[in-house]
């Protein structure tokens, strides 16, 4: 297994796919001034099989497919039946906004999709409107049906919540895991670049410990509920209920000394740290020199992976927005 020298074992690899989406979630993507990627410019299905087998020869076991929006690549189903074909991967995983599963869930389970997590910010149609635009509520809980009918499970739902925007939302999400066994998952905005994504993301940014708050206000003390250390939530269970609510939150209370994680951007560069700027380019090595090169640079990438993020100290990444890198 690969420990970095912070003796973390780095055993989690996300995979972008795309950096286009068919949503502008407020604090994501701006309207206006956005360059995508050309097609050139993405690994291709079998560069990133290439990538995952090397991976997994020097002890990755959990992969998840991210974006931008996964669902958009047209080589998507081509892909994950590449990975899933891959002795030793242990987890196959996506995170998508649904909109596209009501077509697409079936398919991806035969092909070896296991899981997925859907983004949902707000049961309120207005609302959903508002901060995620584009998205219509109805299309994402078809998604989120025909997921479960597919058996990618258990479905997980997260909802990044913004100040203003969709914070007086929070216990009705949380109230979904009530009677479906979910997991429901507040996620703190993280500041990335600069423009009007970061603006809200500072100036909206509400604290999962107040979120938690609100929802007690509303069912009672909620119960710890087990889980991994190095699980980015922390994980509870409403009075009762059949589900789980988790809270994700890197801003208030960083969870830096457990992640296992390590991230590919669709351009095929290795991102060692969410919030950090640093990267290494697999793409290049892997096109230049072979498989044994990516090898050497995934262990190389673990031993360089930084302690932390510095948002403390004002420090965050400003290369990349969210969308560019896959969360």
């Amino acid at each position: 297994m690969p420990f970095d020298r912070y003796n973390r074992e780095i055993n989690y690899l996300r995979i972008s796919l795309t950096d286009h989406c068919n949503l502008r979630c407020v604090y994501c993507m701006p309207l206006n001034g956005l360059k995508f990627l050309p097609v050139q410019d993405l690994l291709t299905p079998s560069e990133i099989a290439a990538i995952a087998r090397s991976a997994v020869s020097v002890g990755f076991r959990k992969f998840r497919l991210t974006g931008g929006e996964p669902t958009l690549r047209p080589e998507l189903l081509e892909i994950v039946r590449q990975l899933g074909a891959i002795e030793g991967v242990g987890e196959l995983a996506m995170t998508t906004n649904g909109i596209l599963l009501s077509e697409l869930a079936r398919p991806l389970a035969r092909a070896g999709l296991r899981r997925v997590n859907i983004h949902l910010d707000t049961l309120h149609p207005e609302r959903l409107s508002q901060i995620m635009r584009w998205g219509r509520q109805e299309q994402i809980w078809r998604g989120i049906e025909a997921a479960e009918e597919a058996g990618l499970l258990p479905i997980k739902l997260n909802a990044v919540i913004a100040r203003d925007y969709n914070d007086g939302d929070v216990a009705a999400l949380a109230a979904l895991t009530i009677e479906q066994d979910w997991h429901v998952r507040f996620i703190e905005m993280m500041p990335f670049g600069i423009g009007e994504c970061a603006t809200i993301a500072r100036e909206n940014f509400i604290s999962n410990e107040e979120i938690r708050a609100r929802i007690e206000k509303e069912f009672g003390a909620l119960s710890p509920f087990p889980g991994h250390p190095s699980d980015e939530a922390q994980n509870y269970q409403l009075p009762g209920a059949r589900g789980v609510v988790g809270f994700i939150s890197p801003v208030s209370e960083p969870y830096c000394g457990y992640c296992n994680r390590m991230r590919l951007t669709a351009d095929g560069k290795l991102h060692l740290c969410l919030l950090n700027d640093a990267e290494m380019d697999i793409k290049k090595q892997l096109r230049e020199k072979g498989t044994e090169a990516v090898q050497a640079i995934l262990l190389k990438a673990v031993q360089l992976k930084p302690m932390g993020h510095r948002l403390q100290e004002g420090i965050f990444t400003q290369n990349r927005r969210m969308f560019q890198i896959g969360g």
